[in-house]
């Protein structure tokens, strides 16, 4: 049998991510990127605890992800690369799955809703 070699990272086969980390790390020092950088992380983050939930759903109805993907006219390898895939699925998706799971969407406040910054005023030029 033979054995894995050992790369940077110490395991055959895995990404040496540290480049990336770096410039991550790197990009994050500045104030407008870190802000949108952590919008788009609570997107994602919203979007996939949806589909978890619905997942969930999904699997105590025991309803199989073919079956699901024929209650709502879609391609079944579509609704599977929805519930294992890092996508971004359509709201009109995510309702008809719901429904079709007998669940709805609803939409909760937390917190203060942000407001957009106010523009700064072109400095005029003194005529």
């Amino acid at each position: 049998m033979p054995t894995a070699t050992r790369t940077r990272t110490g395991t055959a086969g895995m990404l040496d991510t540290g480049h990336y980390g770096r410039r991550r790390a790197q990009e994050l020092r500045d104030p407008e990127f870190e802000a949108e950088y952590l919008r788009a992380r609570e997107e994602i983050a919203q979007v996939d605890g949806i589909m978890r939930q619905l997942d969930s759903l999904r699997a105590e109805s025991g309803v199989s992800k073919a079956e699901l993907a024929r209650l709502i006219g879609r391609n079944p390898a579509t609704v599977r690369r929805l519930f294992t895939a890092e996508v971004n699925p359509e709201l009109k998706t995510i309702a008809a799955i719901a429904s079709a799971l007998g669940a709805r969407l609803e939409v909760t406040t937390e917190k203060q809703p942000q407001r957009a910054k106010p523009r700064k005023a072109k400095a005029r030029a003194a005529a």
